[in-house]
């Protein structure tokens, strides 16, 4: 199994996560009963995102709260948030969930310019996190994505590597079958995978099973691509965002993944 080295060093993290297909329960497990027929998270139209900020202060930090955004803080964090976000970074993808409970959220690429300010680089695009939504404390088989700040430093999947800069692993191992919670297909899920740096060794592959927090707190969180339904506890982008995603993403730029419901990620 390839195994890539030279990732940055784990980053606090917040609390649990698990999901990621065939490595523990993974995406790929039979679904308990969910409604018949798939559906996809209805992409946002671009004028739905935050707005970048153009000077000293820029949109509120969230609905009805009309207090000014600092020009240095990412739109819809909060100064907690903002806080856990390393000084080296200068890359961040905001993964907002639509509630604590709800299975789509909305995803941006932030960039930090030299002046510090945060700015909109790609996005936003439509995803899918977990069935159950989300958790401050995950454990395997919850169903529900980890909330936190995570680094993202290894990608991988099934097709050749599309022109990411992070390292990628490309293997038959990512393939995957079955079907997902809303009967969806879920072959292709893995084409294109980035490793979020949940409970798992920095450097590897994507595919690396080993779990320094052990195996009953989850493990393989991934970003894949989306399969018309909510996952396990990964977040999925559609294949095309994905491929977007994974060309913009550097590793000199120490990306992270923000990820939680919106009234979370606000604090």
């Amino acid at each position: 199994m390839p195994v890539r080295k030279g990732a940055p060093t784990p980053l606090h993290l917040g609390t649990g996560a698990l999901c990621a297909a065939l490595l523990l329960t993974g995406c790929a497990r039979t679904p308990e009963p969910a409604p018949a027929s798939p559906t996809r998270a209805p992409r946002p139209p671009a004028a739905s995102a935050p707005a970048s900020p153009s000077g000293p202060a820029s949109a509120s930090a969230a609905p009805g709260d009309a207090r000014p955004v600092p020009a240095s803080r990412i739109p819809g964090l909060g100064p907690a948030t903002q806080a856990r976000i390393p000084d080296g970074t200068s890359q961040a993808l905001v993964v907002t969930g639509a509630s604590a409970d709800g299975n789509t959220a909305t995803t941006v690429l932030y960039a930090r310019n030299p002046a510090g300010r945060w700015d909109r680089a790609a996005g936003p695009w439509a995803a899918h996190n977990a069935l159950k939504g989300w958790t401050h404390d995950h454990h395997a088989g919850d169903l529900r994505s980890p909330i936190g700040v995570f680094r993202l430093g290894d990608a991988g999947g099934r097709l050749p590597d599309p022109g990411a800069r992070l390292p990628y692993d490309q293997d038959p191992g990512f393939a995957i079958s079955g079907t997902g919670f809303l009967g969806e297909p879920l072959e292709g899920s893995f084409d294109h995978v980035i490793a979020i740096d949940y409970n798992r060794v920095p450097g590897r592959t994507p595919l690396d099973k080993e779990r320094p927090l052990g195996q009953g707190k989850g493990g393989g969180v991934w970003i894949h691509v989306d399969h018309g339904g909510p996952t396990q506890a990964c977040v999925s982008l559609d294949r095309e965002d994905l491929r977007e995603l994974l060309r913009a993403l550097d590793p000199a730029r120490e990306p992270v993944v923000v990820m939680g419901p919106g009234a979370e990620l606000a604090r």
